[in-house]
């Protein structure tokens, strides 16, 4: 069954989102008594949840609540291999070291990266791609990574020679990687109406589920309902974020 109707069959599950600290949210998650597995995310605007403008809507917060997972999450505008993104949080490789894997200790390791790349050379993007594959493995070497490449609202060339860039080097980086390309695999998602890009709040469900079931042909399914309630660990930087910090899905 794939992962989204696991997900829609208990769908009332409790999460909880930390909105301030994430080394205080990554610092509660380690001390539950009783973890359920966890999924680390680093990514550009789609996983800051630019297009409806709430992080909490975004596709990765609505993955977590899929797999009922713990989740750490990591959002830049503009973040890329190469690309620093908002107030230089980037790149990638800066935002991975700042989610600690080696403490967390992910089952997931999933990078969203490449748009904000588009321009780079090949033989600058690639080293990139493989350095940040290579320290998602020395911190947490159990994981299995997973490397989201090009969202775009119209190919390219440029477009499609840095996603070939980030394909072939993630694969050289770790032949178990799981490839994510929405650009050759045309996906298609209700967009946010005003840049045609990022998706509309129905668009982060479509990537989320689109998301689920390519974990779940690799083997990845949703923690047991009756699990430890998962807590949310989600920075999206310069997005705004509700008051609230608990919900639940309804």
């Amino acid at each position: 069954m794939p992962a989204h109707q696991h997900g829609q069959q208990h769908s009332r599950t409790e999460m909880v989102a930390i909105t301030s600290s994430l080394r205080a949210c990554e610092a509660r998650l380690e001390a539950q008594p009783r973890r359920v597995p966890t999924i680390a995310i680093v990514g550009a605007s789609f996983t800051a949840g630019m297009g409806p403008d709430n992080p909490e809507l975004s596709w990765a917060v609505v993955l977590a609540r899929l797999l009922r997972w713990n989740a750490v999450i990591y959002g830049v505008p503009g973040a890329g291999y190469v690309a620093p993104g908002t107030d230089q949080r980037g790149p990638v490789e800066r935002m991975l070291a700042q989610e600690r894997l080696h403490g967390l200790a992910p089952t997931v390791v999933i990078v969203q990266a490449g748009h904000d790349d588009v321009g780079q050379p090949a033989d600058r993007e690639a080293p990139r791609v493989e350095s940040a594959v290579d320290l998602i493995q020395a911190g947490a070497p159990r994981a299995q990574i997973a490397l989201i490449t090009v969202f775009a609202g119209a190919s390219t060339p440029a477009l499609r020679a840095i996603d070939q860039a980030i394909v072939t080097a993630g694969k050289a980086a770790d032949k178990q990687v799981i490839i994510m390309d929405p650009l050759t695999g045309r996906w298609k998602f209700p967009r946010a109406r005003r840049d045609g890009l990022h998706p509309s709040a129905a668009g982060d469900v479509w990537i989320a589920h689109k998301v689920a079931d390519i974990l779940s042909a690799h083997g990845v399914q949703p923690a047991s309902v009756a699990a430890t309630v998962p807590v949310i660990c989600d920075v999206a930087v310069g997005m705004s974020k509700p008051s609230s910090d608990t919900d639940r899905d309804a």
